[in-house]
C-alpha cells in the first residue's frame, strides 16, 4: 500500500508518509457561519471527507479537525443586520451546517473547534510571537511583520517582491509595511471584543487556524487541506504564523481543491448565480450532489448546472440497480462452482483497481469508472441462468466497501412509521422554536425518504410516495 497525494507546497505527487506510523493529523478549514453554505463551501466539505474516508480504509488512524470561524466582519454585520446577537447567528449556522453536510454523508470531525471558544489561546500565540520580533502592536491591533518570515509565499510560489506590486494599505490601518497583516483588531464601537494586553478586541483571521491547529494536533501535522481560494493568504499566512513560533514545518502536505463555475461562470452573489446547498437538496437527493461532486477529480475545476446534475443522479441510479438487483437474486442463488471462482477474481480485480485509483492522489473520478465496470461485470453475471450465493455476496461486498469510501449509500434508509411520526413530532416542536433551520432539515429529510406531508385539519398526516 502507498498513498500518493499532490502536495502544493512541493507542486508534485509524494508519496504519503506520516509523521507517526499508522496515524493521520489532519485539519481542513471550515466555513465562516454567518450564512447557509453553498456549493463551494460544501465541495472542500465533501472532498476531504471522502480523503479521510480513503485513509480510515487503508487501515490509518485519522484525528480529523476542522474549524468554524464564528466571529468576524460578515458575522458582525449580519448581526447588524438582523438585529440579533453574533453567537445566535454563528449558532443557527453552525447548526444548519451540521445539517446540510451530513445529508451530504459527511461525517462530523473528531473536533470543530470555535473561535469564539479558542480566544485565551489565539492571544498567547500573538503574545509568544510579539516576544520572538515576528509582531508589533500599532494603536490597538496587532501585526505580523511578513518581511521577517524568510519563507513567506513559498505555499503560493510568490517572492516576497512579487506581492509587495499588489500590496496596499488600506484606510484606518496602522501597520508598518504594506505586506504585514492583521492577528488583533481593536474593536469599534459596539462591537463584539474580548479583552487583551492591547485593549478590547477580536482576531484577525488567519492567526485562528494556526493557535486551534497546533492546540487539538500538536506543532506540527500531516495534511492542511482547504479549497483552492485559502493558498494565498490565508495558507500562506498560517505557514509564517506557526513556523515563526515553532521553528517547526507546519504541515508536510497540503491538499487544495479546485473551483466551482455554475454554467461556466464563477460564482457569486452579485451575478445572481449562488447557489446554497440547503436550496439544492430540498430538490435533489443530497447524494446525487455528493456523486456529482466527486465525479470530477478534487483539483480540477467543477462546472454545475441541472443537466450536469440530472447525469449524475442517473448514473447513480445505475449503479444503486445494479446492487438492488444482485441482492433480489441471492434468494435463489445456488452453492459456489469451479467457474464462479473467476467471476470472484473478476470482482477482486475491480476492488484493486479502484484502491489504486485512490491510493493515486484520491483520484475519485477514476475510481467511479472503475464502480460502473463492476456494475457493468454484475450485470452480465445475472445474466447467468445460475447464480452463486458466494459470488453475489463478493459484489455486494466490494459495493458496500466502495462505497463508503465515496461516502455513498447503497441503500435508501428506511424508516419505521412510529421513527416517521417521531420525527414529524420533532418538526412541529422545532417550528415552535422558531428553530426553522432544523425543522426545514427535518421536512427535507422526509422528502427524501419519500414521506409526504399533508397539512389538515386534524394536523400533519403523512403518506408514503
Amino acid at each position: 500500500m502507498s498513498v500518493k497525494m499532490y502536495n502544493t507546497l512541493t507542486r508534485k505527487k509524494e508519496e504519503f508518509i506520516p509523521l507517526e506510523k499508522g496515524k493521520v493529523k489532519m485539519y481542513v478549514c471550515g466555513p465562516t457561519v454567518y450564512n447557509y453554505i453553498h456549493i463551494g463551501n460544501a465541495r472542500p466539505a465533501i472532498v476531504f471527507d471522502t480523503v479521510r474516508r480513503h485513509l480510515q480504509y487503508r487501515g490509518y488512524e485519522v484525528q480529523y479537525v476542522s474549524n468554524f470561524t464564528d466571529v468576524d466582519d460578515k458575522l458582525i454585520r449580519a448581526a447588524n443586520e438582523l438585529g440579533e446577537e453574533v453567537p445566535v447567528i454563528a449558532e443557527r449556522f453552525i447548526n444548519a451546517y451540521f445539517e446540510d453536510t451530513q445529508a451530504l454523508g459527511c461525517q462530523k470531525a473528531d473536533v470543530h473547534p470555535r473561535v469564539t471558544e479558542s480566544i485565551e489561546l489565539i492571544i498567547e500565540f500573538i503574545e509568544e510571537l510579539v516576544k520572538k520580533g515576528f509582531a508589533y502592536e500599532s494603536g490597538g491591533d496587532v501585526y505580523y511583520r511578513t518581511r521577517k518570515f524568510d519563507g513567506y509565499g513559498k505555499l503560493s510560489h510568490q517572492s516576497i517582491d512579487e506581492l509587495k506590486v499588489g500590496a496596499r494599505i488600506g484606510a484606518g490601518e496602522k501597520k508598518d509595511d504594506a505586506l504585514d497583516f492583521v492577528l488583533w483588531k481593536a474593536a469599534k464601537e459596539g462591537e463584539i471584543s474580548w479583552a487583551s494586553p492591547w485593549g478590547e478586541g477580536r482576531p484577525g483571521w488567519h492567526i485562528e487556524c494556526s493557535a486551534m491547529a497546533r492546540k487539538y494536533l500538536g506543532d506540527s501535522i500531516d495534511i492542511h487541506a482547504g479549497g483552492q481560494d485559502l493558498t494565498f493568504p490565508h495558507h500562506e499566512n498560517e505557514i509564517a504564523q506557526s513556523e515563526a513560533l515553532t521553528g517547526k514545518p507546519f504541515a508536510r502536505y497540503w491538499l487544495h481543491n479546485g473551483y466551482i463555475n455554475i454554467d461556466n461562470e464563477k460564482m457569486s452573489k452579485s451575478l445572481g448565480n449562488f447557489v446554497l446547498v440547503h436550496d439544492i437538496i430540498k430538490k435533489v437527493d443530497p447524494q446525487v450532489l455528493r456523486f456529482f461532486m466527486l465525479s470530477v477529480h478534487y483539483r480540477h475545476p467543477v462546472n454545475y448546472n441541472q443537466e450536469l446534475l440530472n447525469s449524475a443522479a442517473a448514473s447513480l441510479d445505475r449503479l444503486k440497480i445494479a446492487y438492488e438487483n444482485l441482492k433480489h437474486r441471492k434468494t435463489s442463488s445456488t452453492n459456489l462452482t469451479e467457474h464462479d471462482q473467476e467471476w470472484i477474481e473478476k470482482v477482486d480485480a475491480h476492488h484493486n483497481r479502484f484502491l489504486n485509483e485512490m491510493d493515486d492522489d484520491f483520484n475519485t473520478a477514476n475510481a467511479i469508472s472503475v464502480l460502473f465496470d463492476l456494475s457493468k461485470d454484475a450485470n452480465l453475471y445475472l445474466l447467468e441462468p445460475h447464480t452463486s450465493t458466494a459470488v453475489i455476496d463478493s459484489f455486494l461486498s466490494k459495493y458496500d466497501d466502495m462505497f463508503f469510501v465515496l461516502g455513498l449509500q447503497v441503500q435508501q434508509e428506511k424508516l419505521l412509521d412510529e421513527e416517521i411520526e417521531a420525527l414529524i413530532e420533532q418538526r412541529n416542536e422545532a417550528r415552535k422554536n422558531r428553530d426553522f433551520a432544523r425543522a426545514d432539515a427535518i421536512r427535507d429529510q422526509l422528502k427524501n425518504l419519500n414521506i409526504i406531508l399533508e397539512d389538515t385539519a386534524q394536523g400533519i398526516r403523512w403518506r408514503r410516495g
